[in-house]
């Protein structure tokens, strides 16, 4: 079985975003896997447009620090609740995905930058 990461390269995944008609998707996965192994600038651009889409979208949910690549970080109850899923189902959600992608998403008190 082929792994996501070889599943796609910098090409596919570009041409796939500019595609008029693709399906939400494989749209998705193409922008997941530019999150995960595309070349630094498109992932700044990437963030930086989900960034907008959270405060658009998710006005309540405010970052409560960053970690030391600079994305935000979220508190757990505010991210549930604004879903509408329990904390339960949240930590479940997040540390599937760390499993499946091997990123990590929950950092404990000491591994954040507080914003003051």
């Amino acid at each position: 079985m082929t792994s996501f990461k070889d599943h796609w390269d910098l090409e596919m995944a570009l041409q796939v975003m500019q595609h008029q008609t693709v399906d939400s998707k494989t749209w998705a996965d193409a922008v997941k896997w530019l999150l995960l192994y595309g070349p630094p600038a498109i992932k700044e651009m990437i963030s930086q447009a989900s960034s907008m889409a959270t405060e658009n979208f998710f006005p309540e949910l405010t970052p409560i620090g960053y970690n030391d690549e600079g994305e935000p970080l979220y508190d757990i109850q505010a991210l549930a609740k604004s879903l509408g899923i329990s904390e339960e189902e949240a930590m479940e959600k997040i540390a599937e995905l760390e499993k499946k992608y091997g990123i990590k998403n929950i950092f404990g008190e000491g591994q954040a930058h507080k914003i003051h």
